[in-house]
């Protein structure tokens, strides 16, 4: 990143803000900025440009804001014991407080930090919670002082104006989805005065976001290397806000905004899951619609990733762009994950250090088969369920196909990409002879890769986000793997998914946006078509719940384990509702002999008595539907109200 950046950094953050502790009130009002020369800090775009600099460093890595860490809060993963200090868990049990530094053993989650600090390049130093609030006021402060950018291009100062208004309802956003509506700050707000702003709605603060985000896509180019200050850094402008970024989140902040949650409430229950606000939702796909149409039209520098799903299953995968390659890459020197496909990406400064982090919490402990503590990431079997067969059909459909005896046999193709499942080739290198009985995975019932402690508590592990060569004998974790991860915060798939939903809500499977031609229909089987699935079946499009409900798996299937589910369910009105509370494990006997699997596909194996064990149920209430506020934040004025429950 420090490479990405150099070009703009030279000019320095010539206007540095006193940075205090991580209450909100520290960042929406500050003392007297210590300011070079106001003049000298905006007048020409070299300038300016590193003023805003400090906004794209504030952007937390979820992945990697801790030694250990966890993202995925839904229904979707579940960790070992030793992890109970990890948010996941603490979400399991209801304790919604502990994203705050200090409300666990963990600094908090990478919604929080009690040392958050914007200018750091350090991975562990940044949060949502506290960068949001100084980034908003930063990105007022530009908004302020845009009439002293003199010795600029028209074009420059489109750039910068487009950039500001982006960031203004990003860091807002990120705060609403997880807090609900919230004051949203627009003007740089005068120091030493009493605090009234008061929290808005969500709709309220939905639309003042839109009309930022409309701003920032009206005023910013699609690709900055076309650009005269992109020319500069050609082939290192990915992570400046663009035109795509500004339409997808102008997309996402409509969609979020016509969801059941926001439109109905959280205290209306499950009953109003499939009841969306139109007006929004239509909002959304229009805008879903443009940035789409940009993108197969060929105008953009994004596109959906290659997908051979033997190949990779295979490790063998000569694609140009690979599927994995999205979410990590090796032997590239050290090249940023994301390929054509990522559109939104903070910075990644410390590409080594995901080696010996986030790639050691994957995978078995078993007789050190990784080298690390016992922090294990697994998907929780009632998830894995959402894979359907490579025909298109949820595994419960009766005209699926899907066998209990042969429970491996003819998976959605990302299944396998994703997915260790039994028998599995884990290690591909040499091992001990007395190892060897680790080569191929042991993931049934009281298997080796079974143990509680440093195995899988639920008969699946995965290899979407982390390739399950990082163990002790391939070594793809060592230096030389130049292995390097990193989540995107939005990406092309993403898109279609919301586009999908968003005109499922507003006129089901047949509708699409004025501007756009493909249905919602047409968008989910863009993507299945991509990876080799049946499309949605004619019986699901015919019935608008149904078809939703087919969105949604889509969605899970298709983002799956990439932080995205905890909110998913929350704005659906599904996380207090069974079977969403649930995380269960597959248990199974083998049938086949051990040998079977050095020879043989174990996709092909025979199990016995395949069956779900509930491992714990998650006691929710409404007021699980919203996270609590810092009540240092809301005492401080009446109007910064705490959510309802907390």
């Amino acid at each position: 990143m420090k490479e990405l950046y150099k070009a703009f950094l030279w000019g320095g953050i010539l206007f540095i803000m006193l940075f205090g502790n991580s209450s909100c009130e520290d960042y929406l009002e500050k003392g007297e900025e210590a300011i070079v020369s106001e003049e000298e800090a905006f007048k020409n775009f070299k300038n300016f440009q590193g003023f805003i600099e400090e906004i794209y460093n504030c952007i937390p890595d979820k992945q990697k804001s801790y030694w250990t860490t966890s993202w995925n809060w839904g229904d979707d993963e579940i960790m070992n014991p030793e992890a109970d200090w990890h948010m996941v868990h603490q979400v399991d049990i209801g304790n919604f407080w502990a994203w705050q530094a200090g409300r666990m053993a963990q600094n908090g989650s990478w919604l929080d930090k009690d040392n958050a600090d914007p200018s750091s390049t350090n991975k562990f130093d940044h949060a949502i919670w506290p960068h949001a609030w100084y980034s908003i006021r930063k990105a007022n402060i530009g908004l302020a002082n845009l009439d002293k950018l003199t010795e600029a291009t028209q074009e420059e100062i489109a750039l910068i104006e487009g950039q500001l208004y982006f960031f203004r309802a990003w860091w807002h956003f990120q705060l609403m989805q997880y807090f609900g509506g919230m004051p949203y700050i627009d003007e740089v707000l005068p120091a030493g005065e009493q605090l009234s702003e008061p929290r808005l709605t969500y709709e309220e603060c939905a639309d003042m976001a839109g009309s930022d985000f409309r701003k920032a896509a009206d005023l910013l180019p699609v690709n900055w290397d076309n650009t005269g200050p992109g020319s500069q850094t050609p082939g290192k402008n990915q992570l400046r806000v663009n035109k795509i970024m500004a339409l997808g989140y102008l997309g996402k902040n409509y969609l979020w905004a016509g969801s059941p949650l926001m439109k109905n409430g959280a205290e209306t229950g499950g009953g109003n899951t499939y009841n969306y606000d139109v007006d929004y939702c239509t909002q959304a796909a229009e805008a879903f619609g443009e940035l789409l149409s940009l993108v197969e039209s060929g105008q953009t520098q994004y596109a959906l990733v290659e997908f051979d799903y033997e190949d990779i299953y295979n490790h063998e995968s000569d694609a140009d762009t690979k599927y994995s390659d999205i979410f990590y890459t090796t032997g590239q020197g050290w090249l940023m994950p994301g390929s054509t496909e990522a559109i939104f990406r903070g910075p990644s400064p410390d590409a080594n250090g995901s080696n010996w982090n986030t790639t050691k919490t994957f995978g078995p402990k078993v007789q050190g088969l990784v080298e690390h503590d016992n922090i294990i990431h697994q998907p929780t079997a009632n998830y894995v369920n959402l894979y359907g067969m490579e025909n298109g059909l949820p595994l419960d459909d009766p005209e699926s196909g899907f066998d209990p005896n042969y429970p491996f046999q003819n998976r959605d193709p990302r299944f396998y990409h994703d997915i260790v499942f039994d028998g599995f080739q884990y290690v591909n290198s040499s091992m001990p002879e007395d190892m060897e009985y680790l080569r191929y995975a042991s993931l049934y019932t009281d298997g080796p890769m079974r143990q509680v402690s440093n195995a899988s508590r639920t008969g699946y592990f995965y290899q979407k986000l982390v390739p399950h060569t990082a163990n002790k004998y391939d070594g793809a974790y060592n230096w030389s793997g130049n292995l390097h991860t990193y989540l995107p915060y939005m990406r092309l798939a993403d898109i279609y998914l919301m586009y999908a939903e968003a005109c499922a809500a507003a006129g089901g499977a047949t509708y699409s946006a004025s501007n756009f031609s493909k249905t919602a229909e047409d968008a989910i089987n863009t993507l299945r078509d991509r990876v080799g699935a049946g499309h949605v079946a004619a019986k699901f499009t015919g019935d608008p719940q149904l078809f939703m409900d087919e969105v949604r798996r889509e969605r899970a299937v298709e983002l799956a384990f990439e932080g995205f589910r905890f909110n998913d369910l929350r704005r659906w009105l599904l996380l207090t509702e069974e079977p969403y509370n649930i995380k269960t494990s597959q248990e199974f006997e083998r049938v086949e002999d051990d040998s079977f699997y050095e020879d043989n596909d174990p996709r092909d194996a025979q199990v016995a008595n395949f069956r779900e064990k509930v491992i714990l149920t998650r006691q929710f209430g409404k007021k699980h539907y919203w996270l609590p506020l810092k009540i240092s934040d809301t005492s401080m004025y009446p109007e910064f109200s705490q959510n309802p429950g907390w």
